[in-house]
């Protein structure tokens, strides 16, 4: 309709249902001319009849549709669960057709399908589809109705084709699968003298598994030639230079220093084997991994037009999805990278270990308890406790309880979250509806649960009660879940802290606090550069969106080299590493690692407030409970500050000065 034509039919409403209906209206009538289409039929007769100027009528329709959309997304989400269950979880070897199911992406059409039986635009015609700064300016004031209607809004605040949708599914599960197999067998790394430096069977996942089996090793004699191997590994893998078969092949050992490839001895090859071709040529991968990221590219380039008021993937990131301008999460982040806190932290790790710092030391683990613990006394104790998920399942009522939870409230949550061992490293996967359960997935070995695994679970519990609480307790279902993804890492990082005194290993005192806090800090000042580098590549693949794989390879490499460079070579040298790319999130989970570092900020103020508060179980459900609302307002409500940098330098300086660390 044109602008006169909308102008005659507000007028209409208005003599309808008077003159107190008139911001309504004209909001309303806008939203819909918005998103409708010729094909969709006759705009003005859709208006005259379904425009709701009665509250009680309105107040019955908001209530009707809170209720379908969440059986809708409810029991939709548990279709997309099921069909790629066999690729996210163990449950023995895949069938050729489970990577295909995994790309069936059931959401796919129904946004579009609400728009054309209408359902869509009765949202918009009868509630507001609130921009970000409008909530951010009045959310406030708003009441928790207005907040439910707010997020009603917003459901339909863009209308893409389901092909569109599809092609992002599937780019996003091909990805992941690929990711998910993407194993080392460190057993097969050997030095120049054919040494084998790690244990037969040990098969590790890039990045997380390499990630941690690197921080194990701080308790380890020889554990700084391991570390170094591990670092010369990870490096490989971003610059493509890992020889296509050694990847999850224990019949070929590799000295990643060299690049040299050998056949395994057969007395070596493990008895769990996977079959596998033995190559000898060296052949490097071929930038297979920035195939995948080209193809996530590309499919959210699709989607670009079809959401004007965020009509990028970068932009829908952080305007859409965290609810926190680029330019802020930029500037926190940076504000922990320039910080002189860096320097005295990183002497005083110097000091700890005795020898100058390097690349390895991005992941120090010496401020955690488990530092001067052998990785292996850890994994008896947690392969001993958990030789089955069903084992871990049964532990977490007791776990929960650990964490200041009542029993009612550990057992209540405990029968609400189910556990699945995952073919990946894990995750925790929430449910939509009540009546669902949100599953937990952990990778457990033949032998059992081992302490990484462990670790990731304890982590992927605590977003599974935030999942339990913000879907169960809070008062509007349109307002289920948490801001932003940084939330319920935060949240998950509350537990993970806990995970050795869960274990029996250690008790909370003054001096772990102050290590606590020195390792928040320093795992925020890790993760924050690769967040940056994350957002860089997608900046520079929207520059240059004809890019070929090698080249973005090469984009990558010379991101992650300069922002080393520039924020990590002054206190870990090794100018010119391209270790920052390593990070399997840039490939299968796009644009999501910044919710790292900043779920380190919020989880600090978390802790802050526990600390204030009193026990950990109900400020955690209280907080969990808030809802969908906008960061700095969950945050306030939560915690009585918005989101901000300056509580964890502040803990920072007071515990360098308590550790002794050297001044600045």
């Amino acid at each position: 309709m044109t602008p006169p034509d909308l102008t005659a039919l507000n007028t209409e409403l208005l003599r309808k249902h008077g003159e107190g209906q008139r911001s309504r209206i004209e909001r309303g009538v806008a939203q819909v001319a918005a998103l409708w289409r010729p094909e969709d039929g006759d705009l003005a007769a859709f208006v005259r009849e379904q425009f709701i100027g009665d509250q009680a009528q309105l107040d019955a329709a908001f209530a009707r549709l809170e209720s379908v959309f969440e059986q809708i997304d409810g029991h939709t989400h548990e279709v997309a669960r099921e069909v790629r269950r066999a690729t996210d979880v163990d449950v023995g070897p895949m069938l050729a057709v489970d990577p295909l199911l995994a790309t069936y992406d059931p959401f796919a059409h129904v946004t579009e399908d609400l728009f054309q039986a209408k359902v869509g635009f009765v949202v918009l015609l009868n509630f507001p589809q609130t921009t970000l700064a409008e909530r951010l300016e009045h959310g406030p004031k708003y009441s928790r109705r207005q907040w439910a209607e707010a997020r009603l809004g917003s459901r339909f605040n863009r209308r893409v084709p389901a092909e569109v949708r599809q092609a992002g599914t599937r780019a996003t599960a091909d990805a992941d699968l690929y990711i998910a197999q993407y194993n080392v067998w460190m057993h097969h790394l050997v030095d120049e003298t054919g040494a084998r430096l790690f244990p037969a069977g040990l098969r590790l996942i890039s990045h997380w598994n390499l990630r941690d089996e690197l921080k194990a090793r701080y308790a380890d004699p020889d554990g700084l030639k391991k570390q170094q191997t591990i670092i010369k590994v990870m490096e490989r893998i971003v610059t493509q230079t890992i020889p296509a078969a050694v990847i999850d092949n224990p019949h070929v050992d590799w000295n990643p220093f060299t690049n040299a490839v050998a056949a395994a001895p057969a007395s070596e090859v493990e008895a769990d084997a996977p079959n596998r071709e033995v190559v000898l040529d060296g052949a490097r991968e071929d930038d297979v991994r920035y195939r995948k990221l080209l193809a996530n590219f590309h499919a959210a380039k699709r989607e670009d037009p079809f959401v004007p008021i965020a009509p990028t993937a970068i932009a829908r990131s952080f305007e859409l999805g965290r609810e926190l301008p680029e330019a802020r999460v930029k500037a926190l982040l940076e504000q922990v990278l320039t910080s002189p806190l860096v320097g005295r932290t990183a002497k005083l790790i110097e000091q700890r270990l005795g020898r100058p710092l390097g690349p390895q030391d991005l992941w120090y683990a010496g401020f955690r308890g488990n530092a001067s613990l052998p990785e292996a006394e850890l994994d008896a104790r947690t392969k001993n406790r958990y030789p089955t998920p069903e084992a871990f399942a049964r532990d977490m009522p007791r776990l929960l309880q650990g964490l200041g939870f009542a029993p009612p409230r550990a057992k209540f949550l405990a029968e609400h979250i189910l556990v699945d061992p995952s073919r990946g490293a894990g995750h925790a996967l929430q449910s939509l509806r009540r009546g669902d359960f949100p599953h937990l997935r952990t990778r457990i070995g033949a032998g059992g649960m081992d302490y990484k695994g462990y670790n990731i679970a304890v982590h992927e519990l605590g977003h599974n009660v935030e999942q339990v609480f913000s879907l169960y307790s809070v008062d509007h279902t349109l307002l289920a879940g948490v801001p932003n993804n940084a939330f319920t890492e935060a949240l998950a990082f509350v537990f993970q802290a806990r995970d050795l005194e869960l274990l029996g290993v250690g008790k909370p005192d003054a001096a772990s606090e102050r290590e606590r806090v020195l390792a928040d800090f320093w795992a925020t000042f890790e993760i924050a550069g690769v967040a940056l580098v994350d957002v860089a590549t997608w900046h520079w693949m929207y520059d240059h969106p004809e890019a070929t794989p090698a080249e973005l390879r090469e984009a990558v490499v010379k991101i992650a080299q300069d922002t080393w460079d520039r924020y990590y070579a002054p206190v870990l040298g090794s100018p010119g590493t391209p270790l920052l790319g390593i990070y399997s999130h840039m490939i299968s989970y796009p644009l999501y690692l910044a919710d790292y570092p900043l779920g380190h900020l919020i989880a600090f103020q978390i802790e802050e407030h526990i600390h204030k508060a009193g026990k950990l179980g109900p400020e955690f459900e209280r907080m969990a409970s808030l809802g969908a609302l906008t960061p700095d307002l969950w945050m306030t409500q939560a915690t009585g500050a918005p989101v901000a940098a300056e509580p964890l330098l502040r803990a920072t300086e007071a515990a360098l000065a308590s550790a002794g660390a050297p001044p600045p």
